[in-house]
């Protein structure tokens, strides 16, 4: 045979080859995985995700150094600071906000535990199911786990810390009486009930920033389980 024709047809037959097993890896689809891998890479993902959130919020300025997750003066009160301020009373609004979010990078500590939990008690059926969801399904699995034991564990570190400020108290009584009328909502009532939720929304939107790093650049992680689990959805 002619070299060039040999060259020729053996070019053309590693191209086939080469384009087959392109074609092969795009096919791979969620039902390829295995119920085990499927478990595997999204416990990783979650316990990934929440450990990293955990870790950038439990800490000073964790919260109040963030502009996605500060925690701002509640409803009325905000729209009063600027008067009080006029009057003098900067500083002592600034030492509530301060407060609020110290209160709050005290707090997510203790949802570690109940976190890797959630993670544990993952049915196979529910991991396949939060694989093929949006990009917060794992987050919005996390939350509908832990948010209610959660919001019980933060109630009373938010609420020792925010009681050492005056402000919270007055602003407590004030508010208390604002939603006896509707003026205020239930969530706003009290000013330890607001930090909790707060806490809460900031810890599972790290949550959700995380896994959508995760989904993202699951090579990034590196995980080989995260990279076969979540490389189905690229």
């Amino acid at each position: 045979m002619d070299r060039r024709h040999f060259n020729t047809v053996t070019s053309a037959m590693l191209a086939s080859v080469i384009m087959l097993a392109h074609a092969r890896a795009a096919a791979l689809t969620l039902g390829d995985l295995t119920d085990g891998e499927a478990s595997d890479g999204l416990k990783t993902a979650l316990e990934k995700g929440a450990l990293a959130a955990v870790s950038l919020l439990g800490r000073q300025d964790g919260f109040l150094g963030n502009d996605k997750v500060r925690i701002p003066l509640p409803g009325f009160l905000k729209d009063a600071s600027k008067l009080l301020k006029t009057f003098g009373q900067g500083k002592r609004v600034d030492e509530l906000l301060t407060a609020m979010n110290r209160a709050a990078e005290a707090a997510v500590p203790m949802a570690k535990d109940l976190l890797v939990g959630a993670v544990k008690s993952m049915s196979v059926t529910d991991a396949k199911k939060i694989l093929q969801g949006g990009d917060t399904s794992v987050t919005d699995f996390f939350a509908g786990k832990t948010r209610a034991p959660l919001s019980v564990q933060f109630l009373p570190v938010v609420t020792k810390a925010t009681e050492k400020v005056d402000l919270a108290s007055k602003y407590n009584r004030v508010a208390s009486k604002a939603a006896g009328i509707g003026l205020v909502g239930k969530d706003e009532a009290k000013i330890e009930n607001y930090v909790t939720g707060k806490t809460l929304d900031g810890l599972f939107f790290m949550i959700g920033e995380e896994e959508k790093k995760i989904r993202r650049d699951p090579v990034g992680t590196g995980s080989a389980i995260l990279k076969k689990v979540f490389g189905v959805f690229k």
